[in-house]
């Protein structure tokens, strides 16, 4: 089985960090969203991916590479435009050839991995297998209707009067029976073409296509407060240790995670954190539940509950919390109020100290 993983799209918002980065870049617990989803293709046996890009094409070669770190062969496929899913397997059925793949949308989390719906697609191979989960507004979705065997009976995007909760989340399982099928879709009113048409063309034809509940966490972190809860999720997932110095005067409480190179100093920290390599954390309160990123200074700070990106300064303000902080920010006591930062790269802030 190959994988065929998307990262195109503009992530509009997640502005304004999208502006600097492609949204799939974007950290939680100190890794890219991205290397999470390269993670699960690996753990289910793939090794040959497909990545999809788009304009920030080079950003996600720089980080991705060869995909060698990850055990993988990568071929980067260029997409001109977000035309649509069924437009990224079109553009990548030579790669795909024949073979079974699984594609996986680079914006989505699944923090307990895809080995079970996996297994379920590899020990009958429908022609298309999808992962479901309940949703409180199924409007905003594409929503599945299931019969009492699991079958796909219907697929509608984004309806009106769902006859369902279950929406479909970004992970889809192929035979090569797919491509028949995006190649006699048309693209639909908004100019794409539409994966979730593809599939029904599937159902229509009579091909078997199934899905099942997904039992783990997911999470389509399209929002700032999508991005803060997948990464208290993955921050509990980290194995604890101290590779970095921690001084005599500070205090360790939980799952803490503190990196090489990372200086600690008479501070407090509570886990589940993480303190990226070659930051240092000075005199300052520290977490829960927050991921500090590379070459970062906190010196008489506190935060909590947040994701500070690598080369961040925060210093004389207390009481973060629920925060994003962009590459290199500049943020140190002064006279405005508020205590809550959504900001971007290069910035410098001033809050109340």
């Amino acid at each position: 089985m190959k994988a065929l993983i998307l990262s195109g799209g503009m992530g509009t918002r997640l502005r304004p960090f999208t502006y600097s980065m492609p949204k799939q870049l974007v950290p939680v617990a100190n890794k890219p969203i991205l290397t999470h989803c390269l993670e699960n293709v690996r753990a289910i046996g793939v090794e040959d991916v497909a990545v999809v890009v788009g304009d920030r094409a080079e950003d996600i070669r720089a980080v991705v590479g060869d995909g060698s770190a990850y055990g993988l062969n990568v071929t980067y496929l260029q997409q001109e435009a977000p035309l649509g899913l069924a437009h990224a397997v079109a553009i990548a059925e030579e790669f795909l050839g024949d073979e079974d793949f699984v594609m996986y949308l680079g914006d989505n989390v699944l923090a307990d991995g895809i080995a079970e719906p996996a297994r379920d697609f590899l020990a009958d191979r429908p022609a298309a297998r999808l992962l479901l989960t309940k949703v409180d507004d199924p409007r905003a979705y594409g929503v599945a209707e299931v019969d009492a065997e699991g079958r796909v009976r219907a697929l509608v995007e984004k309806p009106q009067q769902p006859r369902s909760d279950l929406a479909v989340i970004g992970v889809y399982f192929f035979t090569a029976a797919v491509h028949e099928a995006v190649r006699a879709i048309e693209p639909s009113a908004r100019g794409e073409l539409e994966i979730t048409d593809a599939i029904q063309y599937l159902v229509e034809r009579g091909d078997r296509v199934v899905a099942g509940e997904y039992s783990g966490y997911w999470k389509d972190t399209g929002s700032p407060d999508d991005l803060l809860d997948c990464n208290r999720v993955l921050l509990r997932g980290l194995h604890p240790g101290v590779r970095g110095e921690v001084d005599a005067a500070s205090t360790l409480e939980g799952h803490v995670v503190v990196e090489a190179g990372a200086l600690v100093e008479r501070s407090h920290l509570v886990g589940p954190l993480v303190v990226g390599a070659g930051s240092v954390v000075r005199d300052s309160e520290l977490g829960p539940y927050t991921a500090l990123g590379r070459d970062c200074v906190l010196e008489d700070a506190g935060i909590r509950d947040s994701i500070v990106l690598d080369g961040v300064s925060i210093q004389g303000v207390r009481g973060l919390s629920g925060s994003l902080i962009g590459r290199s920010a500049d943020v140190r006591g002064g006279e405005a109020t508020g205590r809550r930062l959504i900001i971007g790269d290069h910035t410098r802030a001033e809050v109340a100290a």
